[in-house]
């Protein structure tokens, strides 16, 4: 579902199309992707997706999140990881769900797994 995601990047600028897709714990999944304009103020997949449920579903904590980059005709060789701003957001929903959200970056060949958002941001802020 990320890699069908990122048909819908919108990405004229950097060429760079994220897609993500998450599954929330009551077994709804949403589809996100990378949105640009001209003024560099766009918004990454994975937070356009996370945003999505929080909008729709709140409440309903996100169970897993997948993320994959399509670029110059092809999906990267290498899984791409979430830029800081998505990191701390994912781990903001995380903290507050019941359980971590399993991570899951995908490159053409090779899929990094994460057990909690966490594992990507270990001194992230948590506390407010």
């Amino acid at each position: 579902m990320a890699r069908e995601a990122t048909k819908a990047s919108y990405a004229p600028y950097s060429h760079f199309h994220v897609g993500s897709a998450l599954l929330l714990d009551n077994g709804v999944w949403i589809k996100g992707a990378n949105q640009e304009n001209a003024a560099f103020a766009g918004t990454c997949g994975e937070r356009s997706a996370i945003y999505n449920a929080g909008a729709n579903y709140p409440g309903v904590p996100i169970k897993m999140l997948a993320v994959t980059a399509f670029t110059q005709g092809e999906f990267v060789d290498e899984p791409c990881a979430p830029c800081g701003v998505c990191r701390q957001a994912i781990v903001e929903f995380e903290k507050n769900a019941p359980h971590p959200i399993r991570v899951y970056l995908a490159g053409r060949d090779t899929i990094y797994v994460l057990d909690s958002m966490a594992d990507m941001l270990p001194l992230c802020f948590k506390e407010f």
